[in-house]
């Protein structure tokens, strides 16, 4: 490999990581434009392993628009990244692949949330398969499925 194609693999990392970072801001948030605006216009996302819907993006982030008020607070964590580069001829290509574990920590509404409480009483935990495609606008999401593997409520 060329320096230059070595340069061009850790610029797609870093931007593939900011869209993974930017997905899980958006969630936290609830932006969801943000949401939407980090898809291709035909990504797909797929929450049915944790008792969600699988569809176009848009439909889905009208779905968290409305489940996720029974979260007020949450926060994703999302770590042990594992990137797939698509590679052509000894290039870089125009596809991507992340797995990524992810832990997900919420507060439950409910008459006693005053904004001021911060210990979770609703945890999610499992993997992230995040697929990727190179656009004019940069890189962005043809799907995001989610593989829940525990989860815990406490009262």
């Amino acid at each position: 490999m060329t320096q230059r194609v070595d340069l061009a693999t850790v610029m797609d990392r870093l931007a593939i990581d900011e869209v993974v970072s930017g997905y899980a801001v958006a969630v936290d948030d609830g932006d969801w434009a943000a949401y939407r605006a980090l898809f291709t216009s035909s990504g797909r996302a797929d929450y049915s392993s944790a008792g969600g819907i699988e569809g176009p993006a848009g439909e889905v982030a009208d779905w968290l628009a409305q489940t996720m008020k029974l979260f007020p607070v949450r926060q994703h964590l999302i770590v042990n990244r594992l990137t797939r580069l698509e590679v052509l001829d000894g290039s870089p290509g125009d596809r991507a692949e992340v797995r990524a574990d992810f832990v997900n920590p919420m507060r439950l509404a409910g008459e006693e949330f005053d904004g001021t409480l911060t210990a979770p009483n609703f945890v999610a935990a499992g993997r992230y398969t995040f697929a990727l495609a190179r656009t004019y606008d940069g890189w962005r999401l043809t799907g995001v499925t989610v593989h829940e593997k525990w989860r815990h409520l406490s009262a």
